[in-house]
């Protein structure tokens, strides 16, 4: 009996092979009929033959799809046969729709085909720095809009030569319909150039550009998603040249290797982090140092961990190839708090005095994409930045929204997101929208974004509830646009939501969350930062909190952690004693002296400053205090060189006081600088600095823990969460997470979304979809 079926697939289903893959089983079943890719990132598919020979096709589609592929939906219907004689891919559809969700994968790294061809002397692309194949190579940066087509990417402008369209129309070549597939007759090249724009002509410009990294020489190299900056790794005279340059003095620099092997040699590798290093995404990810550290001690200065990657695309494969090193430096290729640079002639003028040369490329970057960062937290996975490898890979919610939402996150670390029904699309990695240059980049993406999902109407645009944060504005101007809500997202109810949003968690459900970081817009109008919440989607109570904590000069105490020292200090000691404490001990942390020290005093005993419950400014003060740190050179640094100095203590040899009070709004709080004044007493007695800064870390989470516990067993809630980017804190997740389990309670904390900043837009746009559902 022949039967025909009408068959919409929905998920990722372009930009995996999918086309061709169901070409062969199609064929292979003697089946007629056409595949095509659909306007919403979806595919069709039309099958004509004996009902037998289409039930195994319809199984094969679902054991052996691509690696990559994933179904949303795939909704089948049955006809009667319209008498096809053939089975082909059709030309895409553009104005049809699948139904359902569809979005384009992600860039995918160099598949282990690809790179076996790429080192084969004598093929058609030996050493071809943009060799990609149907499984593997960029595909979100160079997209223009979908369906996804060579048409509708950056590689428009490449048009195919014989051998690569040969290739390309092949239904048994894995380069069929593979939309980027160029070589070197047909392909983007590269070109290396001063930094006067003076191109240096020789034959082979990646090996000259590992000469001269090989020689000291800083170099900008134009990859998949932006420019990085590239340099010797192993000396220290070039790694002090380029801090100088980039006037990063502090802030961990990144490194990638050509092999798992050569990562192997300077850093402690598990098997779950092998996995995640030689995973499709290709991450930063966060490795202990191997001792001796193989590479120079300026590439991650006080700290005890490296951010290496693995080479991902050709050419970093073909550049490494050139270098005899273990690993090269490959940092983004930007001004402080500046976008990472895409377009050649803004490379130039962005890395003046920054680089010495430039490897570019003439093939567009459509969609910045910095790379992702992972690390190990308490043996799970948690992004510290999501990005590369991630997007437009969605986030999907417990319940169904009646319109779009727009969110445009906080003011650190920040991503966008986008709502549509009940998917949430997360942008990009953006930075510190502080600027008018990251500001843009916010509103493209967002706007690049939406043309993707095919979204006409905003119905409620989100934001933090702080004031003065630049991407309220544009909140407000998308609303204006659009003629939607503004949505005001108090800071740590959208981390809340965040975690719940990942979990999967239910309109209606309620669950305590920790929420700990350096600073949020409280609703009081203070710095909160240390919170424990009774949260839903619709709503939040705080029940705990750490101590109010002065912090004289308000924002200074974020970048000199002295003051935060002595105002905590202060609080148990008295103003005198405290005074005395620094004078004579941590002077050098007030950057004016003696005479600092008395303006802080004055501000104390007067007052006239802001209060904070933040948890990372208590982690400051403990880092200050063990000399780990007494500037703030990048976000989070002392709390990170805290965690760092921490690994190899035992907090078992000092009993530090977690005391939790109740105050008068009911709301219980942790005495924090009871802690502090007794783990400076450990100190002075001459307990290991390891030692006492574990032991700190381990009463913040006994503290916050206890609080938690008490709020979930009183409230009659069996679930705690832990979110905010002191949630990256190995020793602090952890203890907490022991805590709540051993009171039988479920424990949620973050593995694919960023527990930090970056995670905010998707707590404010799921609050957001909560408001369109209820």
């Amino acid at each position: 009996m022949l039967r025909r079926a009408v068959i919409r697939c929905s998920g990722v289903v372009q930009g995996v092979g999918f086309r061709p893959f169901v070409y062969r089983i199609a064929v292979r079943n003697g089946l007629k009929g056409y595949v095509k890719n659909l306007g919403d990132a979806g595919v069709e598919i039309v099958v004509e033959g004996e009902e037998g020979r289409l039930e195994n096709f319809l199984k094969k589609l679902v054991e052996e799809k691509p690696p990559l592929a994933l179904y949303e939906r795939l909704d089948v219907k049955w006809e009667e046969t319209k008498g096809l004689t053939e089975f082909k891919i059709e030309e895409s559809d553009k104005e049809a729709a699948a139904g359902g969700f569809s979005n384009p994968p992600p860039d995918i790294a160099t598949c282990e085909e690809c790179l076996k061809e790429l080192f084969t002397p004598g093929g058609r692309r030996y050493l071809y720095p943009f060799i990609v194949c149907s499984y593997c190579g960029p595909r979100f940066t160079i997209i223009l809009d979908l369906p996804y087509d060579r048409v509708r990417t950056s590689m428009v402008d490449f048009p195919m030569c014989e051998d690569c369209a040969r290739e390309y129309h092949d239904p048994l070549d894995r380069r069929h319909h593979a939309e980027p597939v160029c070589c070197w007759r047909c392909g983007p090249q590269m070109k290396l150039y001063s930094i006067d724009k003076e191109e240096i002509a020789v034959d082979d410009p990646l090996r000259e550009a590992a000469r001269l990294i090989k020689e000291g020489y800083v170099v900008g190299v134009k990859g998949i998603g932006g420019v990085h900056v590239a340099a010797l790794a192993t000396d220290d005279e070039v790694v002090a040249k380029l801090r100088r340059r980039k006037r990063r003095p502090q802030r961990p620099l990144a490194v990638m290797s050509r092999t798992l092997e050569q990562v192997k040699t300077y850093a402690n590798v598990s098997k779950l982090e092998e996995e995640l290093l030689t995973s499709f995404r290709r991450p930063i990810l966060l490795l202990k140092k191997l001792e001796p550290f193989r590479l120079s001690e300026l590439i991650a200065p006080g700290l005890d961990s490296v951010g290496a990657m693995l080479a991902y695309s050709g050419i970093h494969h073909v550049l490494l190839s050139h270098l005899n090193e273990p690993a090269v430096i490959m940092t983004s290729g930007n001004e402080p708090g500046e976008p990472m640079a895409i377009d050649n002639e803004a490379a130039f003028k962005q890395l003046q005095g920054i680089v010495d040369y430039l490897l570019l490329h003439n093939r567009r970057i459509v969609n910045r994409c910095d790379d992702s960062v992972v690390k190990l937290v308490d043996g799970k996975p948690n992004p510290i930045r999501r990005s590369r490898g991630y997007v437009m890979e969605p986030f999907k919610l417990s319940f169904t929204s009646k319109g779009s939402a727009i969110a445009v996150g906080a003011e650190e670390n920040v991503t966008g997101a986008i709502l549509k029904r009940d998917h949430c699309y997360p942008t990009q990695y953006i930075g510190d929208v502080d600027r008018l240059e990251t500001y843009d980049y916010l509103a493209s993406s967002l706007e690049s974004l939406k043309r993707l999902l095919s979204i006409d109407k905003v119905e409620v645009v989100a934001c933090d509830l702080h004031p003065r944060f630049l991407t309220r504005r544009l909140a407000k101007e998308l609303a204006e646009r659009f003629d939607a809500e503004l949505l005001e997202v108090q800071h740590h109810h959208a981390h809340a939501a965040s975690l719940m949003a990942e979990h999967g968690l239910g309109l209606d459900e309620t669950f305590i969350c920790i929420a700990a970081d350096g600073i949020g817009y409280g609703l009081d109008g203070e710095a909160w930062g240390g919170e424990v919440l009774v949260a839903s989607y619709l709503g939040f109570k705080r029940v705990g909190r750490l101590a109010r904590l002065p912090m004289p000069g308000g924002d200074l105490c974020a970048r000199y952690p002295a003051r935060m020292l002595m105002s905590a200090l202060s609080q148990v000691l008295g103003i005198g004693e405290a005074i005395q404490v620094v004078m004579s001990e941590y002077l050098e942390g007030f950057r004016h002296g003696e005479a600092e020290v008395e303006v802080v005093a004055k501000q104390l005993e007067k007052q006239s400053h802001p209060y904070t419950t933040s948890t990372g400014r208590v982690l400051d003060a403990a880092s200050v205090m063990l000399k780990a740190c007494l500037e703030r050179t990048y976000e989070g640094e002392p709390a990170i060189k805290l965690e760092a100095l921490a690994s190899s203590g035992d907090p078992s040899y000092l009993d530090l006081p977690v005391r939790v009070k109740s105050g008068e709004d009911n709301c219980m709080w942790l005495d924090t600088p009871l802690i502090l004044v007794e783990a400076l007493d450990a100190y002075r007695r001459g307990a290991r600095r390891a030692d006492v800064a574990a032991a700190v870390q381990e009463a913040l989470a006994k503290g916050l823990a206890l609080m938690a516990i008490e709020a979930a067993e009183k409230e009659g809630i069996k679930a705690i969460g832990f979110s905010g980017g002191v949630a990256y804190n190995d020793r602090i997740t952890r203890k907490i997470r022991e805590m709540v389990e051993a009171r039988g309670l479920r424990f949620y904390r973050h593995i694919k979304a960023p527990s930090g900043d970056g995670g905010i837009s998707l707590g404010q746009v799921a609050i957001a979809a909560a408001r369109l559902a209820s």
